[in-house]
Parts: structure tokens; C-alpha cells; sequence
């Protein structure tokens, strides 16, 4: 309740009570009533600070008693009142619609140096009863790892500074720590070895902790899977406050926190992962195609051709309005983006028999290492240091509301056509198709919890973005959800699948440490498809307390 509403309401409770009993002395003083709001107010304004600052003192004082030694954790506990607070908290945040100040805060946000303060934080947010949320990169599009809508007070766990990178070239394997970003294990990766890499996302920012508890797609995923498919081991910290590997944890749970979303199962500290080969040589591309140009055409036949062709060839579609030759008439773009593991003339050849029609020549095409493809689909300059995968920061940070929907037939020209014309008329928006197939068909759709597999042919990501705040949030918002209505008839159905790595809050929410079932299923079947059902067993198993909660995560069923 706020401060304000409660000075007002105990003004009027007492108006006509003259009395008020004094907490230290339990003597009783009478007040004039024009006394009585300023000194209600400033009494609960101190008690609402003390109530904070408690919070924070018996955590520290919880965190040392759950620790092997002591250690100054007031030095990693950020409130407030400390000036580094909103430069922490915004440090990672992707989407500035959370950073707002109508946006709840945390009581303070804590950054665990080791494992163990992790698992001490655990023991401490059950012991207290404070809500915990954890963050390991921040791009979580609608800030659930460091916004609660449906929990106060709450305290985040931001795993920035675990970003440990332990590369085996021998055995092909590395253990990344949570807190890493996808940027520097690619670049780790390369200093061992420039023919190896791993099959992760395409920004560079990204915390593979979070990253990888989704899927994680990226430019290779139609050579090898998802970053998901492609992890030998972890180690967590679970809802007692334990450390545990594969073995300790058992197989179930070790599925289920592998594309089961984070933060339902507990905190992951360390992913071991498969590297995987890539060719010393390897080809990306980039070729434009405007409405006036046959964008229509040439995007039904993408549709096509894309998720069949070699499985060495990644080519997604980046679509979005620009002004046309004359700057005044919008058109609509659509970039092919793409990576090819292997040189410009295979490449080539390739293209020719398989989609001529998008003209591809060799001045488009350039040849690089793997290490220099990520920063080129990433978007950096050609003269990027490779240093910048080290930085850790996203480039991207905007007002932005997004969905996402799999498509299993191809979307009609006249489908097409209604989407330019929905689009046109938007600010900013931004599409991007991503192709399945190749190594994704060949995985079931319960190998781990990320169903969207065979049949389907790619993946939309849609965006709206803006720079003005919440002044016109409203109408961006309300745009985005028609055009996912007008695209319902194109896309998957029973259900309409979503990405649960771009979390749409439009799908439904849990209610305050009442997580339903039933409630739970509008997205978790979008999200998960029948994998739904054994995720929530599992959670009901070593989660029966739902310590681990937000506004979409798993529910344990009733005991």
C-alpha cells in the first residue's frame, strides 16, 4: 500500500483521537489533530525506511551465518540509497519499458562474487520469507528477473560477476559460469582454438545462465541444434539451498532446465558445454530487397526453400520500413542475413541451384573466421576489435514491446501483403524470420523441454519500438497485439506456439505466490507444448514450495 494512502487513511481512523502511544517510552502523548498528518507521515516514512533497511541487515546477517566464513557482503548489496543502484540495475536491462520509474524496484539488489554466496542467498530469501528474483544478463524482454509485478518486497540476485570460462580443447568441452555473456565464451572459445565454436545466440550480450534455460538459437542451429541441445552437464542451486550436478540433480530435473525457462527450478551457477567444429573459412552475406524489388516474391519462396536447404546455410529475414528512393514513401526491406559454414564458391554453387532467385553475387559475400562471423551478425563494423566480445554490454536498449510465433505452411503473398500494410503503419517496427530444419527436425520434441521442432518451418520475432517513454506506450502496444491477431490464421495453432526466451506477459500471469495450473497452462502449452505437464511434475517434486516464482513460471501442483 503506498505511503501517502496510509498516512491519509490512519488520519482519518484517528481525527478524532487525540492520542498517540509512543513505541520507545509507552507513554501516551496528546496531539493537536492539525499535528497529526505531518507526524503520522513522517513516522511511517521512517518505519517504511527502518522495515527496508532491517530487510537488508538481516539478510547480510543470515548470508554470514550460512556462509563458511565471513566475508563484507555489504560491499555486494546495492539499495537505493547507494549511488552505483540504478547504474546496477539498468547495467544489463535490455528493455527500458522496465527501467521505468512506475516500474517496481527491488529492495536491493545483491551480487554474489562466489557459488556459495548464491547458495547462502538462497537459504537466507527462504529462512526471512523475501521474494527472490535472479538475473544473469538482463535481455529478458519483459524484466522478470528484475521486475515483480505480483511480489513486494523482492530482492534480486544479479549474477554479473560470475563470469568464469573454462575451455578444454582436448575434450572439445568448457565450463561457463551464469553470469558469462555468449560475447565472451565465443571469444574464450577462440583463443583456445579458431576452428571450434558453440551453437548459441546471435547477440553478443546476451547471459548464456538465462540464454541456455531457453534454448538458445543461434546462426549454427540448423548444423547443431540449440545451445540446449548441446549441454553435457550443470551444476544449480536448488530450493534447499544445495549445489548440484547432473549426477546429484537426476535426469528429470536436468531436462527440465534445459529449455524449461529460468527461474522455476533454481539458480543455475555453471553450464558444461559441447564446442562444436567450424571451418577455418566461413561465408556471410547480407543482400536488401525492397516491396518494389519483389520483397513479396522472393519471401514466399524463402519460406520454401530456407528451412531445406544445405544444413550448413543459416539465412534469416530482417524485415522493417524504410523511406524509399524518394524519402518520402515508405517501403518495406527485407534483408537476407546470413552465415555459411564453409567458403564464398561451395556458397555459391549452392545458391545457384537452390535459390536463384535471390541473386546472390561474389561481391556480396564475404569470407572471414567464425569469430569474425559473430560479430558481423551481430551488426558491429567490419573494423570491430574483437575485444568488444569481452565489453559484456547490450547495444541494444529501447522501449519495446515483442512477440514471437512458429510458422509450420508457408504464409500466402496476400498474407504477406496484409503484413506490409499493417507494418507501414507503425513507428518502428521490426520483424526478423528465423529458419528451422536441418538438425532441429531431428530432435523430438521432448528431448528437452523446447518443443518447436519437425514441421517447423521458422520462427517469427515480432518488435515494436519506441524512444518516448510511456507517453505513447499504449498505442505501440495495442498495434503489436493486432498484428499478432491479423497473424493468427498463418502460424501454428492448439496450440499457438511462443518462445519462452521472449516472454509475453499478453499470454497471462500468476498471481502473487499463486501459481494455478490451470492458470499457468495459457502459456505454458505455447511455451512448452505437452513438455508442459512434465515440467510441472518436476517442479512439483523438487519445488513444492515455489520459491522460485514470477508472473510465467512453472507451478507445483497443490500438495
Amino acid at each position: 500500500m503506498p505511503i501517502l494512502f496510509i498516512c491519509m487513511t490512519y488520519v482519518l481512523a484517528q481525527a478524532q483521537k487525540h492520542s498517540i502511544r509512543d513505541l520507545g517510552t509507552q507513554k501516551t502523548m496528546v496531539l493537536p489533530i492539525s499535528h497529526l498528518p505531518l507526524f503520522v507521515c513522517v513516522l511511517l516514512l521512517s518505519v517504511s525506511s527502518t522495515y527496508s533497511a532491517s530487510i537488508q541487515e538481516s539478510f547480510v546477517q543470515c548470508l554470514n551465518l550460512n556462509s563458511d566464513r565471513t566475508f563484507p557482503f555489504h560491499s555486494l548489496i546495492y539499495n537505493p540509497n547507494n549511488p552505483s543502484f540504478t547504474t546496477i540495475l539498468d547495467s544489463s536491462a535490455q528493455n527500458l519499458r522496465c527501467l521505468e520509474p512506475s516500474a517496481p524496484k527491488p529492495e536491493f539488489i545483491f551480487t554474489p562474487s562466489g557459488d556459495s554466496h548464491v547458495q547462502a542467498a538462497v537459504i537466507c530469501s527462504k529462512k526471512l520469507g523475501i521474494h527472490l528474483r535472479v538475473r544473469s544478463g538482463g535481455h529478458d524482454y519483459e524484466g522478470l528477473s528484475y521486475v515483480s509485478e505480483i511480489e513486494s518486497p523482492f530482492i534480486v540476485v544479479d549474477l554479473l560477476k560470475l563470469r568464469g570460462i573454462n575451455v578444454d580443447i582436448k575434450s572439445n568441452t568448457a565450463w561457463v559460469q551464469a553470469g558469462a555473456t555468449t560475447g565472451e565464451v565465443y571469444y574464450r572459445i577462440y583463443e583456445k582454438s579458431s576452428v571450434l565454436g558453440f551453437p548459441a545466440g546471435l547477440c553478443t550480450s546476451l547471459g548464456i545462465g538465462g540464454h541456455i534455460t531457453g534454448g538458445a538459437y543461434g546462426t549454427m542451429m540448423r548444423k547443431y541444434g540449440l545451445g540446449a541441445d548441446n549441454v553435457l552437464d550443470a551444476q544449480i542451486v536448488d530450493a534447499n539451498g544445495r549445489i548440484l550436478d547432473r549426477a546429484a540433480m537426476g535426469e528429470d530435473l536436468f531436462w527440465a532446465i534445459r529449455g524449461g525457462g529460468g527461474g522455476s527450478f533454481g539458480i543455475l551457477l555453471w553450464w558444461k558445454i559441447k564446442l562444436v567444429p567450424v571451418p577455418p573459412t566461413v561465408t556471410v552475406f547480407t543482400v536488401t530487397k525492397t516491396l518494389e524489388q519483389g520483397a513479396t516474391k522472393l519471401l514466399h519462396r524463402w519460406q520454401e526453400v530456407a528451412p531445406y536447404i544445405d544444413d550448413n546455410l543459416f539465412i534469416r529475414v530482417i524485415i522493417q520500413p524504410s523511406s524509399g528512393g524518394n524519402k518520402t514513401q515508405r517501403t518495406i526491406t527485407t534483408s537476407y542475413n546470413a552465415l555459411f559454414l564453409g567458403e564464398a564458391r561451395k556458397l555459391l554453387q549452392l545458391m545457384k541451384t537452390s535459390f536463384p532467385e535471390l541473386g546472390l553475387t561474389r561481391k556480396d559475400c564475404l569470407e572471414t573466421s567464425w569469430i569474425k562471423s559473430v560479430l558481423y551478425i551481430a551488426g558491429f563494423p567490419s573494423d570491430t576489435p574483437l575485444e568488444v566480445l569481452l565489453k559484456g554490454k547490450s547495444t541494444f536498449k529501447n522501449f519495446f514491446k515483442a512477440k514471437s510465433d512458429f510458422v509450420r505452411e508457408p504464409i500466402p503473398e496476400t498474407g504477406l501483403e496484409g503484413l506490409w500494410q499493417r507494418s507501414l503503419i507503425e513507428d518502428s517496427p521490426l520483424m526478423i524470420f528465423n529458419p528451422y530444419g536441418g538438425k532441429m527436425s531431428q530432435f523430438s520434441e521432448s528431448d528437452i523441454p523446447f518443443p518447436h521442432r519437425n514441421g517447423t518451418l521458422y520462427k517469427i520475432q515480432y518488435l515494436s519500438i519506441w524512444q518516448e517513454g510511456d507517453k505513447n506506450a499504449a498505442k505501440h502496444m495495442e498495434w503489436i497485439r493486432k498484428l499478432y491477431n491479423y497473424m493468427g490464421p498463418y502460424v501454428s495453432s492448439l496450440p499457438r506456439e511462443a518462445y519462452v526466451n521472449y516472454r509475453d506477459l499478453d499470454l497471462g500471469m500468476n498471481n502473487k505466490n499463486s501459481t494455478g495450473y490451470i492458470q499457468a497452462s495459457a502459456w505454458g502449452y505455447r511455451y512448452f507444448k505437452n513438455n508442459f505437464d512434465r515440467l510441472v511434475k518436476i517442479k512439483t517434486k523438487v519445488d513444492p514450495q515455489n520459491i522460485f516464482r514470477h508472473e510465467q513460471s512453472i507451478p507445483p501442483l497443490p500438495v
